[in-house]
């Protein structure tokens, strides 16, 4: 079983996510992972345990501040209100927080959809972020100058996005390799959120599990 417990930030006050410890408490790396247009439910809480059985300390964070959606209309509500300042004000306190939590353990990130888009986003604001994991997301060019990353890349996307198109992803490719980032992206023959097994519609297990044995080995690799 993992440990779970809260994780604090140098003033001593709680972050707004969900923290869950590699049993016993040892470590092999600590791993920021934000969460899909949905908010913070019960499904990404699982991922961060499963991380967590994997050696790493994960820490979920909740930039809804304890909303969560379960329609697409106040999903995208609430993506839409996102002010993306402060998630990287809040991201760069919970990055702190674990650096404190387990000094000299290197940083990675991950997420999924929106919280894909926002990885790669702080991971190009901060260049302690080593290992950078995008599922199916894609900041805007005026979110994030993403050829200022410093950390490794690799990303899992769907040949059947309308959103993250494969000519985004393409040209995400081009741009990451032009700015010498180490990259690798893989692509799937599935569908938007094929890694989300709540969703019956799009989910696809075979893909899914290809995707999440690459992540385990990629953190492991880059984070020790």
């Amino acid at each position: 079983m993992t440990q779970t417990t809260k994780l604090t930030g140098k003033d001593g006050t709680e972050l707004p996510g969900y923290l869950s410890e590699a049993p016993g408490g040892k470590t092999r790396g600590a791993v920021l992972l934000i969460h899909e247009w949905w908010g913070l439910n019960a499904h990404i809480r699982e991922v961060a345990d499963r991380l967590a059985r994997e050696d790493f300390t994960v820490f979920a964070a909740d930039l809804y501040h304890g909303k969560v959606a379960t329609d697409a209309a106040t999903a995208q509500q609430y993506m839409g209100a996102t002010d993306w300042q402060q998630v990287g004000a809040e991201l760069r306190r919970a990055a702190e927080a674990l650096r404190q939590r387990h000094p000299g353990t290197k940083l990675g990130i991950t997420g999924f959809c929106m919280g894909g888009a926002v990885s790669l986003f702080a991971a190009a604001r901060d260049p302690e972020i080593a290992a950078c994991v995008p599922f199916y997301g894609i900041p805007g060019d005026d979110r994030a100058d993403l050829t200022k990353i410093r950390g490794a890349v690799q990303g899992h996307y769907a040949k059947q996005d309308d959103w993250c198109s494969p000519d985004r992803v393409d040209a995400l490719e081009k741009k990451l390799k032009g700015a010498g980032v180490s990259v690798e992206l893989h692509r799937y023959d599935a569908q938007h959120a094929f890694f989300n097994d709540t969703r019956p519609e799009v989910y696809s297990p075979s893909n899914a599990e290809t995707a999440w044995r690459r992540t385990v080995e990629f953190f492991h690799a880059k984070l020790g």
